[in-house]
């Protein structure tokens, strides 16, 4: 393996080689592009060192590493061919504002095609919907071909290049797509990239004996190399198979699946998965997608003797595929899904793997506050875990479509006298709604009986009390399920990163429980939180008497406040000391533009001295700008569940 002073050498002397082949394969649309072809080199030359050097560290070791670099190389210049003029335009104008995504002006939404809207083209003529709720980024999920009835949701891809017919077609997502565009709105999905469904035809080739395709995946006629690999992992689906194997008795192969036994994890160490991935994650770029959400990005490099898991060739792979976008498509970003201990979230986040990536740790500590009425762990967890790379952003989300895991870390719940362990039993208690005077009612997922563990299931409402309030109590009890739904979705919207709003939050859509009638969904709780989006209930939205119209203008009013506050942008974020650990503060921005968040996580009003305000940067004369109105006196008061964004 070369030495990492040689690397650039290296580098250079191989595209010197090579680039001369590229642009003879490539000669007449050259000569018909010159244009855009130079624009091509010179993002390759730029690039390729990172390139090199990445894949150098993950296939040098194998005979035919420079074939397969010419072959991704040729991929690249094809996918670079056939972009649309409008993307590449795209390309530039991001080129020329790299933190475009930091804006203030981001508000991101996230919803399922059918759920929401039944087709591509229903998300489309929803489109001034969007723009009434203020939202910039739209991340529309699953919605590839897949096989039928169990399917992860959408997350078993049978094809990249295919949209799921009930849906639409390839064509109806490119226009989706660009319709969004002009409205000012970037299109999100999903990137499943650690596995392929078994009805995929890379795995009905390796099925019907091809050995390339075979090579596709990790597949073993005996139990040796899996009992090997096994003796390190831990189970991810165990009621649905033990292990991380699958026997499958029509190939006579046992086959990696480390989540459902359909979906067959990808080989990445052969390099023509790594290509052949690339293209299609070009090609998705190339219909119009603006941000990846890379899927499982924990679970993609094996080896022998670890947990696989978050290993370092998972991140040389992700910034070999980021280092391949920057040359064909330079719009485009990734978003990590790493739902796993913080230490390890962080680590994909950089401006050369993963620009964004989901917040887990501040999902599940606003919630984990908010049963406790405290913010100590809150407090001890995010005054240093929410700083991430410069040129980089959070996305911050208080649901999503898979359930809560109490990702915190021991170290920290230790460190404020909490023992993690039980902390996740009170809190899976009270958000089942066991715990005695619980507001909750969600749902277990993957219950395990022996250990008592699980995750929690149900949409935002519910679990903030609406469910129990509509159903058992007082309108005084409804008026707090609402104003705690409002205070998580505010700390989202103010903490810095991209607020993300799950579809149907900003209505308050409550569990639904006829999933239960569904065969292929019975056995799945998480489908309790996605839910048909009722057109009923829209209807109210307007009307400030209703419930669903008093959380849409709150929706609504944290949407406006953003886009009008630059200090809301970035991700710069100081946490303040309140000395009430019943309100958690931090400071946003910096000089004029600097605001004060507070945030009352109890159903009881607080008071501060106003003194605070002075100590963290403002200094008299203040206006709380959420609620629109000046704070006078020696006292800042807090009602219950309530959020302020002070500002001078």
């Amino acid at each position: 393996m070369a030495q990492p002073d040689e690397l650039p050498l290296l580098a250079e002397r191989s595209l010197r080689r090579l680039l001369p082949r590229l642009s003879e394969a490539n000669h007449e649309w050259a000569l018909a592009h010159p244009e855009e072809w130079s624009a091509f080199c010179e993002r390759l030359l730029d690039n390729f060192a990172d390139l090199f050097a990445l894949l150098l560290r993950l296939y040098g070791d194998q005979y035919d590493f420079f074939y397969h670099l010419e072959a991704l190389l040729g991929s690249l210049a094809q996918s670079w061919q056939q972009r649309p003029a409008e993307l590449k335009a795209l390309d530039a104008a991001r080129e020329g504002n790299p933190g475009w995504f930091q804006s203030n002006q981001m508000v991101g939404a996230v919803a399922y095609v059918d759920l929401f809207a039944g087709t591509l083209q229903g998300i489309r003529e929803r489109i001034p919907y969007f723009q009434e709720l203020g939202v910039t980024y739209l991340h529309l999920m699953p919605l590839f071909r897949c096989p039928e009835g169990e399917n992860d949701g959408g997350y078993a891809i049978s094809s990249y290049r295919d949209v799921d017919p009930r849906l639409g077609t390839m064509d109806e997502l490119s226009a989706l797509a660009g319709g969004l565009r002009r409205a000012g709105i970037s299109l999100v999905l999903d990137f499943v990239f650690n596995h392929t469904s078994n009805q995929h035809d890379w795995a009905l080739r390796a099925a019907q004996g091809d050995p390339d395709y075979q090579a596709y995946y990790y597949m073993f006629p005996n139990r040796a190399m899996p009992d090997a690999y096994e003796a390190t992992l831990r189970e991810i689906f165990p009621d649905e198979h033990p292990g991380a194997f699958t026997w499958w008795p029509e190939i006579g192969r046992w086959v990696w699946t480390t989540f459902h036994s359909y979906q067959w994890d990808l080989n990445y160490h052969n390099p023509e998965v790594f290509i052949r991935m690339a293209e299609e994650l070009l090609f998705l770029a190339n219909m119009g997608v603006e941000v990846l959400r890379l899927d499982a990005v924990a679970f993609l490099w094996k080896q022998m003797g670890t947990a696989c898991e978050n290993l370092p060739e998972a991140h040389l792979l992700i910034r070999a595929f980021r280092a391949a976008a920057r040359i064909a498509a330079p719009a485009l970003l990734f978003k990590s899904e790493a739902i796993v201990h913080p230490d390890e979230v962080v680590r994909y986040i950089r401006r050369d793997e993963c620009e964004l990536s989901y917040n887990p740790l501040l999902m599940a500590l606003m919630w984990e506050a908010l049963a406790t009425r405290s913010t100590r762990l809150m407090n001890a967890s995010l005054r240093e875990r929410l700083r991430i790379p410069p040129g980089t952003a959070w996305v911050n989300y208080v649901r999503c479509h898979d359930d809560i895991g109490w990702t915190f870390s021991d170290d920290d719940a230790a460190g404020v006298g909490i023992s993690g362990y039980p902390h996740r039993h009170f809190l899976n208690s009270y958000y089942t709604g066991r715990f005695p005077g619980s507001f909750a009612r969600g749902l277990p997922f993957q219950e395990n009986p022996r250990t008592g563990d699980c995750r929690i299931s149900g949409t935002a409402a519910s679990l903030a009390g609406l469910e129990k309030a509509l159903r058992e109590e007082t309108p005084r009890e409804v008026d707090l399920a609402v104003r705690r739904l409002l205070l998580l979705y505010g700390m989202a919207f103010t903490a810095g990163g991209i607020p993300l709003i799950y579809l149907g939050d900003e209505i308050g859509t409550l569990n639904d429980y006829g999933y239960r009638k569904d065969p292929d969904k019975a056995r799945d709780s998480r489908w309790v939180h996605r839910p048909n989006a009722s057109a009923a209930c829209y209807a109210l939205r307007q009307d400030p008497s209703t419930v669903e119209g008093r959380i849409f203008a709150g929706m609504r009013r944290l949407a406006a406040l953003r886009k009008a506050t630059p200090a809301l942008g970035g991700q710069d974020f100081q946490w303040i000391d309140t000395g009430d650990e019943r309100v958690f503060g931090f400071v946003r921005g910096a000089g004029a533009e600097q605001v004060v968040v507070l945030a009352n996580i109890s159903e009881q009003e607080c008071r501060l001295p106003a003194n605070l305000l002075r100590l963290y940067g403002l200094s008299y004369g203040y206006r709380d700008l959420l609620a629109g109105e000046d704070i006078h006196g020696a006292e800042i008061a807090l009602a219950p569940y309530q959020l302020r964004v002070i500002g001078e």
